[in-house]
């Protein structure tokens, strides 16, 4: 960068007073030009990428300086008679090139990271680890024990299943499809089973049916299921994901009888920059989804997002909540795409699946949340909510970071917990 202060200070009139003093001057001017540059395009380089803070900077200035700076050096300079200016000029740019390498380093070191960070699928698999080890783990091991397909092993297979949640109806059309399949088939090995067990799993789930969650502007989402599923988290997450892709996000805090809810919802509103639309504790839900439609409309907003109230003590009065919810929405906002979640808590097993018969009974389902798969042994129960419900779903959770809440694959779920 600074040979060209070496080829000046070469020249045999060097030590003509008047030429060196013009000499100087100029170096100090390109210097400090190029140094003016160089810093312009730290600076630009640093606040896109923010890998290190000004104190982290100078702590690596100064350590580096000591090496880099060597006594050697010092005398050179004094050798050559560079003027004290012109050397804390030298020194600055020198400065400036170690932040450089610094930067650079750290942002070659952040891609790294950013490789390193498990993908969707892995996610996934690590999600679902506990559930996994209930089926894939236990199914190969008892598989290992038999050298033939027989009655027997058909009857440890089924208790495996139901262990892992599936439920007593889907695994017993489970098995018998696959007991039908195999002699169709006319297996006889039983390291075959697994793939088929996949595949007739496959048959028995929702395939056809729309897995993905309507966002075209406008859309209305209405988000129900009982307190301490993971419905209001889930809410923020979705509005969170629905941001950063592009989509201007109104949600609307229904779910007026627990005020934690709506302190939750303002706390994913600042963190997701997306609007919240609240009333006080107590307040009538259904005025509250009425000014989240007014905002939305106003506001120009791509999806409002409706919480509802999960603390009803009957089915007669969930029922007349959500019909006086859905005549509103029907009333003020019958232009809108809409869609019904129901999120569900996978840890609690079949009692997610007498969830989902009540909200199906009173309210049009559109698709299922499925929520803390991460933490459970029971994610078999996925299968039978799409065999005996034909609802899809739509969402799973596989941990508690924003990127874990994800659009739900069939293949994608079955490989990752059938599979070692």
């Amino acid at each position: 960068m600074f040979k060209w202060i070496k080829d000046v200070f070469s020249k045999e009139d060097e030590n003509n007073e008047e030429i060196q003093q013009e000499t100087q001057e100029t170096i100090e001017e390109q210097v400090v030009e190029e140094a003016l540059s160089e810093i312009e395009s730290l600076e630009l380089k640093a606040n896109y990428n923010e890998p290190l803070t000004e104190e982290e900077v100078e702590e690596v200035i100064e350590e580096l300086k000591e090496e880099t700076f060597s006594e050697k050096v010092i005398e050179d300079l004094e050798e050559e008679k560079i003027s004290e200016n012109v050397e804390n000029l030298i020194n600055t740019a020198e400065e400036i090139e170690i932040i450089k390498e610094v930067q650079e380093e750290v942002i070659v070191e952040e891609k790294v990271k950013e490789k390193k960070k498990p993908n969707m699928f892995q996610r996934l698999m690590d999600g679902l680890s506990k559930t996994r080890d209930e089926v894939s783990i236990k199914i190969n091991t008892m598989l290992g024990a038999y050298v033939k397909i027989d009655d027997e092993m058909f009857e440890d297979l089924e208790d495996i299943l139901i262990s892992a949640d599936i439920g007593m109806e889907t695994t017993m059309k489970l098995i018998d499809n696959l007991r039908e399949s195999i002699i169709r088939k006319k297996v006889n090995d039983p390291n075959e089973v697994i793939p088929m067990l996949k595949e007739e799993a496959k048959k028995l789930m929702a395939t056809e049916q729309d897995s993905k969650i309507k966002s075209e502007a406008p859309t209305i989402i209405l988000v129900v299921g009982v307190n301490g599923v993971g419905k209001t988290t889930t809410i923020g997450k979705m509005s969170s994901k629905l941001k950063s892709s592009g989509k201007k996000v109104v949600v609307a805090a229904g779910d007026t009888f627990r005020a934690a809810a709506i302190d939750q919802l303002k706390e994913w509103g600042n963190r997701a920059g997306v609007d919240i639309i609240a009333h006080n504790e107590g307040s009538d839900p259904a005025s509250v989804i009425f000014d989240g439609i007014s905002a939305a409309k106003s506001r120009k907003a791509d999806v409002l997002i409706c919480d509802t109230a999960g603390r009803l003590h009957n089915k007669a009065n969930l029922m007349k909540e959500l019909e006086k919810i859905n005549r509103i929405i029907d009333r003020e906002y019958p232009e809108a795409n809409r869609e019904t979640l129901l999120v569900l808590d996978s840890t609690t097993g079949q009692n997610a699946m007498n969830q989902a018969k009540t909200f199906k009974e009173v309210c049009d389902i559109t698709g299922i949340v499925l929520t803390k798969l991460d933490g459970t042994a029971k994610g078999g129960v996925v299968i039978a909510l799409q065999n005996e419900l034909q609802v899809p779903i739509k969402l799973i959770g596989v941990g508690e970071g924003i990127d874990d809440l994800q659009e739900f694959d069939i293949d994608s779920f079955l490989n990752a917990i059938f599979d070692k």
